[in-house]
């Protein structure tokens, strides 16, 4: 009996295994973090449970920039990641690459969701979701309006908009709204 691959595929932890950011082995746990069945994501781009293009390419330059910069063989982050109805929500990521001279060719990453009130991309608009990633990844409304390629103005009365939906009064409110901040882990 191979235990390496049971506690693998059995454990609790989503896992996953990544080469050039494709998941060439994930767990159970991982895919049903992300609502797909194993055969689903397998082989796939990681991209396919980011919300946007522009934050699957922010995650990965802030990675390489930490292996370079830091000379680790380890990466963590707190981020969005995207469920496959839609959902958004908060995740903390733990990574390890086994490769340092070229970190991408092969990693092995853990996900843990954190609590938070659900966003769900039912209830906002598309707009509204992208303005909403961005203000808690700590844009503000000018630096969003040039990465949408919009009016300040126009981000002004999105953001008013969302907030009024959300029933919340400031930046702080919105982001606290959308993740409660709890350490807690989601497994045992």
């Amino acid at each position: 009996m191979d235990y390496n691959k049971l506690a693998f595929d059995f454990s609790p932890a989503p896992l996953v295994v990544l080469s050039y950011r494709h998941m060439v082995e994930i767990n159970t746990a991982f895919a049903n973090m992300f609502g797909y069945e194993r055969e689903a994501l397998m082989n796939q781009s990681i991209v396919k449970i980011f919300p946007s293009i522009e934050d699957y390419e922010k995650v990965g330059q802030d990675a390489l920039d930490s292996f370079s910069k830091k000379h680790s063989l380890f990466y963590s982050d707190q981020r969005f990641m995207q469920h496959k109805n839609g959902e958004l929500f908060w995740v903390q990521t733990h990574g390890r690459t086994l490769t340092p001279e070229d970190p991408f060719k092969l990693m092995v990453w853990h996900f843990e969701r954190k609590n938070q009130n659900s966003l769900s991309k039912q209830k906002l608009t598309k707009r509204e979701s992208e303005i909403t990633q961005l203000i808690v990844n700590g844009f503000t409304c000018k630096e969003i309006a040039r990465k949408l390629d919009l009016s300040h103005r126009t981000i002004e009365v999105h953001k008013a908009n969302l907030m009024k939906k959300l029933g919340v009064r400031s930046k702080a409110e919105l982001t606290s709204k959308i993740i409660i901040q709890e350490n807690k882990s989601s497994y045992v």
